[in-house]
């Protein structure tokens, strides 16, 4: 399984060149199928999925397929999916995501798709993979409010929790120092990542690419 986890997306050189060594290929020969589920449940200003889909562009994939999992029925995303090489799942709600991976059935299908596709994760994307979203908790009422099931487990597709935008002047809680008071917390180890950087996964090998700062609570593992 190979995945790349990031924080704020295709941020650096280094994410980039990370990118680049997973899929293993030219990016113009690439197709890549882009979720922005979990976006749809942030009001405001989408400036930061923008930015996401120009990196994108800017990378030069041969086509950016748009799939949004809680508008289109399976028989239609399934094939879509199908039909990419990498599948980024863009960052949001982490809450609305984990309901629409579990509503739609992509839960139960992903882990078959990734054995011949790259994950990209940002954010929200980047933590459903966590056994655990729990520390996503301040996010969970606005999914509430609409009569969504909270699911506090992710995917499980690693055994270590992730939380992004340490130090994103836009997330002024989301500190090194508030990161450590609260993994005391947690069952699982928790990587801090800021938005320029990122987790690589090939197989059983984990290995962060930054640019900037990070920090994890204990050395994490695949789960097999």
């Amino acid at each position: 399984m190979k995945l790349l986890l990031t924080s704020g997306g295709l941020a650096n050189n280094s994410i980039i060149k990370a990118l680049s060594e997973l899929v293993q290929k030219p990016f113009n020969e690439l197709k890549l199928a882009f979720i922005p589920t979990a976006s749809n449940l942030e009001a405001g200003d989408k400036w930061w999925l923008i930015k996401d889909l120009e990196a994108c562009k800017n990378l030069g994939f041969l086509s950016i397929d748009i799939v949004d999992i809680s508008a289109l029925p399976k028989t239609i995303w399934q094939k879509r999916l199908q039909d990419s090489d990498v599948i980024l799942v863009e960052g949001g709600n982490t809450f609305h995501l984990m309901y629409w991976f579990n509503h739609s059935g992509l839960h139960q299908i992903l882990p078959e798709l990734l054995k011949t596709r790259v994950y990209i994760g940002i954010s929200a994307g980047s933590l459903v993979v966590s056994p655990s979203i729990i520390n996503a908790s301040s996010e969970k009422q606005i999914a509430i409010d609409i009569g969504e099931t909270i699911y506090d487990d992710g995917l499980s597709l690693v055994n270590f929790m992730i939380a992004p935008h340490i130090n994103n002047p836009h997330c002024p809680q989301y500190t090194f120092e508030n990161l450590e008071k609260q993994s005391k917390n947690y069952q699982y180890p928790i990587y801090g990542l800021d938005d320029n950087s990122a987790i690589k996964i090939d197989g059983d090998k984990v290995e962060v690419v930054s640019e900037g700062e990070w920090t994890v609570s204990t050395i994490p593992t695949i789960l097999s």
